[in-house]
């Protein structure tokens, strides 16, 4: 199978070298594409000194519009599975055969690595960790499934669901509302234990003052997302 691991990347110089490293000694029979969102850094020059598979985007797209760059990218050419993994180190490539196992088996349409399954490992703050389970909620409220970890970035897809990811993909809080609109769709998803790192440098788009605020808009838009799916499947 043709497997694509798509590396979201917004000022990740001093992560990228590792992240990349490790996922070619774990994994060399896989395909990477980092995604370079306009970085300010020397993201984009580090890609191309070290030879490395890039996209540079001529625009800033945000999280959202960068992985979805990926996805289109990943159906042009074919790809049977495809992986999100952070650029900030937190994702650890031992785990991506354990991830994509029960896509390429048929089992689910998206695996998300879960860091509360097992509970080992970083598990981020208390106050992300609540802003965390209220989302989950939300998901459970508006789909009838439970996902426990559901701003992981750290997921797989096979080639249905990457092909609709390439048309419909959540630009704001991509994440959740992905798993929302799978859902919708009538994706199968599920989760896979995985253990998560720390980031290893830089600074992380979610500060711990905003969390709060952030938590309440993801909720809001979340019903928002899922009340206009509704309205496009009726359609």
């Amino acid at each position: 199978m043709k497997i694509l691991v798509m590396i979201p990347c917004y000022n990740e110089e001093e992560n990228l070298e590792r992240v990349v490293e490790r996922l070619r000694a774990a994994c060399p029979e896989v395909d990477f594409l980092i995604i370079d969102d306009c970085s300010t850094d020397r993201s984009r020059q580090l890609c191309a000194e070290k030879g490395y598979s890039y996209l540079s985007l001529p625009v800033n797209l945000g999280i959202g519009g960068g992985v979805q760059s990926g996805y289109l990218f990943a159906v042009e050419r074919g790809y049977d599975i495809t992986v999100q993994m952070d650029g900030d180190g937190q994702h650890d490539p031992a785990y991506l055969k354990a991830l994509i196992q029960p896509v390429a088996e048929g089992k689910l349409d998206m695996a998300i690595g879960s860091r509360f399954i097992t509970k080992d490992g970083f598990q981020s703050s208390a106050l992300r960790r609540l802003g965390i389970n209220i989302i989950s909620l939300f998901i459970l409220l508006l789909t009838g499934r439970r996902i426990k970890d559901t701003t992981s970035g750290f997921r797989a897809c096979n080639r249905a669901l990457t092909e609709f990811f390439a048309r419909h993909y959540a630009q704001d809080y991509p994440e959740p509302e992905a798993i929302v609109s799978a859902l919708a769709a009538g994706y199968r998803v599920g989760e896979v234990p995985v253990v998560m790192e720390e980031r290893m440098g830089g600074t992380s788009s979610i500060r711990s003052f905003k969390s709060v605020y952030y938590m309440v808009k993801v909720c809001l838009s979340l019903i928002v997302y899922r009340l206009s799916f509704s309205r496009r499947k009726r359609r």
